[in-house]
């Protein structure tokens, strides 16, 4: 047996339906879009999740959730963490070191009276102060 003696199963194939050639095709005249309408025209085209002008279903259904890409930094108040302030540098590894931070953290904003001061000994972009 060759490659060339192949056929398909019987009746697993079938010619496809050629419309509009004639009254004895079966699917002649109309070519079996019934009578007159929009969907028997050319060019016809049904809108995506369209529902006979019904107010489709994710128009129905209520609008929850947002997710915001601003990314806000954690707040640490230098009056209340002394240790912080006491930092000969400040980066994220050495407040971690000193503050229990989560690992998803990863910017650090240092507010408060004294914050100010300590704009010098960051050497960290990830950390910042307030600019009052």
């Amino acid at each position: 047996m060759g490659i060339e003696n192949l056929t398909p199963a019987e009746g697993s194939t079938a010619n496809r339906k050629r419309t509009g050639r004639g009254q004895a095709s079966g699917t002649g005249k109309t070519a079996g879009r019934g009578q007159k309408g929009q969907k028997s025209r050319s060019g016809y085209k049904r809108k995506r999740n369209f529902e006979g002008g019904q107010q489709p279903l994710a128009k129905r259904m209520p609008k929850i959730g947002f997710t915001s890409h601003n990314v806000k930094p954690y707040v640490i108040n230098v009056e209340r963490i002394k240790a912080v302030a006491e930092l000969a540098e400040i980066t994220m590894d050495s407040i971690r070191g000193v503050h229990k931070i989560g690992a998803t953290v990863t910017k650090v904003k240092l507010v408060g009276a004294s914050a100010k001061d300590l704009a010098s000994k960051i050497k960290d972009e990830n950390v910042t102060t307030t600019g009052k």
